[in-house]
């Protein structure tokens, strides 16, 4: 009898993955976490070998041969994020977010909604099937990839500035690794900006694009993005002109204005806080 695969590791706080997911479960205590609870019995009914991961400080992450799917959890929806759902068919259109990428897709799962099981069984088998067509060769490259953090090669390069150059996705776990990835101090002060912005706007909408987090509203586009620069962390307000007041600095885009976050500076979150539920209620940037 083939033996069962086992989760990896313990978390560094002793808890393994699993038991951090019947957390996040029960922390929830509502119908985001039955949803979960319930998508996760339905994974494994799928694949009774899955592995269960915990990644990005707090991504539930379920993965064979490579990762199949996120969970994610927000205010209002319930998020299962498809590593390579672009390349899977879809028959019964499960998929109804990040669907204008060419890697990811999402299923957003609203309180009240149900899903279909077998559908999502089948996308599960699926996903499993493309991650095991991958020759060998490069499942041991991202074997590779995926070393323990020690290891200088698995390191995220940093670009000019020291800005991370982290893969464009969607949602909020590639923004965690954006923020991880942040160089010195200006990490602490992009988890505290992240935290901020999801404080004031629960139900925002994230991507990392051209190497930098960006913040949305579902249909309006952005209205926040940073970027790390050798002295400073560069906050652009896309709408920042529309804003009261407005943000000290000026930009070229007559429409854009910039907060410059330096090392040592306390950030005025009353005000910061202001300016995000300001720029959340207008039509964001479109690229």
């Amino acid at each position: 009898m083939q033996e069962k695969r086992k989760s990896p590791d313990e978390t560094r706080d002793g808890n393994s993955p699993s038991r951090l997911i019947d957390g996040r479960i029960a922390e929830l205590g509502d119908w985001r976490g039955e949803t979960l609870a319930h998508i996760r019995a339905l994974i494994r009914q799928a694949d009774p070998d899955v592995v269960e991961e915990w990644k990005w400080r707090g991504v539930p992450v379920w993965s064979h041969d490579g990762i199949i799917c996120t969970g994610e959890t927000y205010k209002s929806i319930v998020k299962l994020t498809f590593a390579k759902g672009a390349s899977l068919d879809d028959p019964a259109h499960l998929f109804n977010s990040s669907l204008e990428g060419n890697t990811r897709r999402a299923i957003d799962v609203h309180e009240g909604e149900t899903i279909d099981g077998d559908a999502l069984k089948a996308l599960i088998r699926a996903a499993i099937a493309l991650n095991r067509s991958k020759p060998a060769g490069k499942r041991t490259a991202k074997a590779r990839a995926t070393q323990p953090k020690d290891d200088k090669a698995s390191e995220p390069v940093l670009l000019s500035g020291g800005n991370p150059q982290i893969a464009k996705g969607d949602g909020d776990a590639p923004v965690q690794a954006y923020i991880a990835a942040m160089p010195g101090w200006k990490s602490e002060a992009g988890q505290k900006l992240d935290a901020l912005i999801v404080r004031t706007v629960p139900e925002v909408r994230k991507a990392v694009k051209w190497n930098s987090p960006f913040y949305g509203m579902e249909g309006q586009g952005w209205f926040l993005s940073f970027h790390c620069f050798t002295r400073y962390i560069k906050v652009t307000f896309f709408r920042g002109s529309s804003l009261q007041p407005v943000p000290p600095v000026t930009s070229k885009d007559e429409n854009t204005r910039y907060v410059h976050i330096h090392e040592g500076e306390a950030i005025d979150e009353v005000r910061l806080s202001d300016w995000v539920r300001q720029a959340a209620a207008l039509p964001g940037w479109v690229p």
